[in-house]
């Protein structure tokens, strides 16, 4: 059961991923410089390669999380929501401005991403703990 938790919380932080992204994806294409053809469509947009690679890595987080939340007891929702959002924001956000703060990304890169590895993890805490 634990196992399906995982891919439950993935998939559902995967989902969000496709509808923030897609929301988001003029301002992400600009911001994380993006080559784009004369439709203005990603020269590499049909490559399913880092859809595949999203996917794993999705499991794998929620999968830490699952034995994250095991360990310190964790399994209401609102402790879901705690857990997951303060990993996201906590954690994985201030890793993901620290990169691109090095590396002189925009601003609006750091925010958009940031904000999904937040609303990422908060949806797996939550996930993890309704299941």
């Amino acid at each position: 059961m634990q196992f399906i938790s995982v891919l439950v919380a993935a998939a559902g932080a995967y989902a969000f991923g496709a509808f923030w992204y897609m929301k988001n994806a003029k301002a992400w294409v600009k911001a994380a410089g993006i080559e784009c053809d004369e439709n203005g469509k990603p020269v590499n947009g049909s490559n399913p390669a880092p859809f595949i690679v999203s996917a794993i890595m999705v499991i794998i987080v929620a999968g830490m999380m699952r034995h994250i939340f095991q360990m310190a007891e964790l399994d209401t929702i609102l402790e879901g929501f705690m857990g997951g959002s303060g990993l996201g924001l906590f954690i994985v956000a201030p890793w993901i401005v620290t990169n691109y703060a090095y590396s002189m990304r925009p601003i609006m890169l750091t925010l958009i991403d940031g904000g999904y590895a937040v609303i990422g993890c908060t949806i797996i805490g939550v996930l993890l703990a309704l299941f």
